[in-house]
């Protein structure tokens, strides 16, 4: 990987000259805390400390994982508390910003983690990956993109990789006689066909803002390729008023208008998983959302999976566009630090966890169990007798096959650029700003 990461970082970058290549990260109150709870951590040793998000499957692969390394070092233990992914935002940045971060901090690399390399709160790690070489190199190449700042490694590259992913209800598709939409203009001709059956077209957990971001991140690539928002992360002036971007913020609004969106998608959440129920339920006919997510309607939604009710593909090209229809969006995958506040003891907990069971051979095979491809070289052997094969080999094909696996915008940029990207972007959904009103307030915080 080219060393100009994160604020110079190469967004395009991430893109698929490798085998498998880059992955997504996944998305997800304060829940309980996990394994060896406790001052000591039952163990009498060290203790480190692991926040992680919440939802489910991905929760459990991650609580396993702790609890096989638990077992096996009694006397330097781990002690996990799981948070929803927007309060988790909220709770991390604050423990970082205070110096009281947990030991191991999990993310999605990039913008946030350029924040905290900056702040000094995250360990260097480039020397040791250089004395962990059987380490690094079992990773794909690909995915130290988003880890890497200013040509040091600050993060450990970890779990899957999950692309964006437009999913639909066979059944629902069935029932008015469509095909799964070719193009942009199939996505607007189908509106009002589901809506006159009384089913959503989309379902929105809008509530959660960055959910709303993915239809962006493609109607920016697909209509003008990614060089549009390579310009927003580029820090040029005014790049957010590129016509492109400008005509893309208009399309998804004309998108809303339409009733394109589930009613009240505002309100509704994504860590709730609300916005998958109404796809599995039929009350809605399509979905965009990450790859994680279908192993939650695995779990959740009765046969909806298992009988072959769900449909996938890659976002279509929009007419006129000149982006690549192949390229796809995300998080080049998720990421675990150590603080620079923790004990010698706990930043040796956490390097032995990296070493061991972060990546091991049975967590790799739990998260091909959930449907996800693990970001470790030759995954995809495991393919072949998975219940999921023909989901994971649909998502290793995008990865593989993109010219670009550009990097989610709000894990891109600065946080303080992504929130407001995120509470613009609600706006912009809501109606309540124009595309060029947008595209100025997104310029006056380019480069912050």
């Amino acid at each position: 990987m080219d060393s100009r990461t994160t604020s110079r970082r190469t967004f395009l970058s991430l893109s698929m000259g490798l085998p498998l290549g880059a992955a997504l990260a996944a998305c997800g109150t304060s829940g309980p805390t996990r394994p060896g709870a406790g001052p000591s951590g039952g163990g009498g040793g060290a203790t480190a400390t692991y926040w992680y998000l919440s939802t489910q499957p991905q929760e459990g692969v991650r609580t396993r994982t702790m609890e096989r390394f638990n077992a096996a070092n009694p006397n330097g233990k781990i002690v996990g508390t799981i948070l929803q992914n927007d309060a988790f935002k909220t709770k991390i940045k604050t423990a970082i910003g205070a110096g009281q971060a947990p030991t191991l901090i999990w993310g999605w690399g990039g913008g946030g983690l350029r924040s905290y390399v900056q702040a000094g709160q995250v360990e260097d790690l480039t020397s040791w990956f250089d004395q962990n070489t059987a380490l690094k190199d079992r990773l794909f190449p690909s995915s130290f993109g988003a880890a890497t700042i200013d040509g040091k490694i600050y993060a450990m590259p970890c779990e899957t990789m999950q692309p964006i992913v437009l999913y639909y209800n066979k059944q629902v598709f069935e029932k008015i006689g469509a095909q799964p939409p070719q193009t942009w203009g199939d996505i607007m001709d189908l509106v009002p066909k589901f809506n006159a059956k009384g089913i959503a077209p989309f379902s929105l957990g809008g509530q959660s803002r960055w959910t709303n971001m993915m239809w962006l991140e493609f109607l920016f690539d697909r209509m003008g390729g990614p060089e549009v928002f390579q310009a927003v992360f580029d820090e040029e002036k005014d790049a957010w008023n590129n016509p492109i971007a400008l005509d893309a913020l208009g399309k998804v609004q004309e998108l809303v208008k339409a009733d394109g969106f589930i009613k009240g998608f505002s309100s509704i959440t994504a860590d709730s998983n609300a916005d998958q129920a109404l796809l599995y339920t039929g009350k809605a006919a399509m979905m965009l959302h990450g790859g994680w997510t279908y192993g939650g309607m695995k779990q959740d939604g009765g046969d909806f999976v298992s009988g072959g009710h769900l449909g996938y593909m890659n976002f279509p090209p929009v007419d006129g566009g000149t982006g690549d229809p192949g390229n796809t969006v995300g998080n080049p995958g998720q990421y675990m630090s150590i603080s620079s506040q923790a004990t010698p003891e706990q930043k040796e907990i956490a390097k032995k966890f990296f070493t061991t069971e972060l990546m091991g051979d049975q967590a790799i095979k739990e998260w091909v169990g959930t449907g996800a491809v693990p970001i470790v070289k030759g995954a995809d052997s495991a393919f072949g007798g998975a219940e999921d094969a023909e989901f994971l080999k649909f998502v290793y094909g995008i990865a593989v096959n993109a010219k670009t696996f550009a990097q989610s915008w709000d894990q891109a940029l600065s946080p303080t650029a992504a929130e407001v990207l995120l509470d613009n972007i609600s706006k912009l959904f809501q109606l309540s700003i124009s595309p060029k009103e947008f595209a100025t307030n997104m310029n006056a915080v380019i480069g912050k």
